[in-house]
């Protein structure tokens, strides 16, 4: 299995409630059950306040480094990443376990 992490951090001046980043929410939310690759998905806000934070997370599994490749080309995935790229940046982290 691999462990496929993703933290996004809003750029400056972007807030939670802008049209853009609520629906970039709801494309990661809806990709659950639409890609097969992904054995355990969960995205969520973080909740703390503090400099060093990230503002949204991104956890999942998938089976192998081809299942992972397979659902980063996905057109579903990369139509919910596109959206984030207008208005975040992010760090990801694979990793097996």
């Amino acid at each position: 299995m691999i462990r496929h992490l993703v933290l996004f951090k809003l750029n400056e001046g972007v807030e939670r409630d802008d049209p853009r980043v609520v629906a970039g929410d709801r494309a990661f939310r809806e990709l659950e059950g639409q890609i097969p690759e992904l054995e355990f998905w969960e995205c969520a806000w973080n909740i703390t306040d503090r400099p060093i934070a990230y503002d949204y997370a991104i956890n999942s599994a998938v089976a192998d480094e081809g299942a992972l490749k397979r659902y980063i080309e996905h057109p579903a995935h990369q139509a919910a990443a596109g959206q984030w790229r207008e208005f975040a940046t992010w760090v990801i982290a694979d990793y097996p376990f």
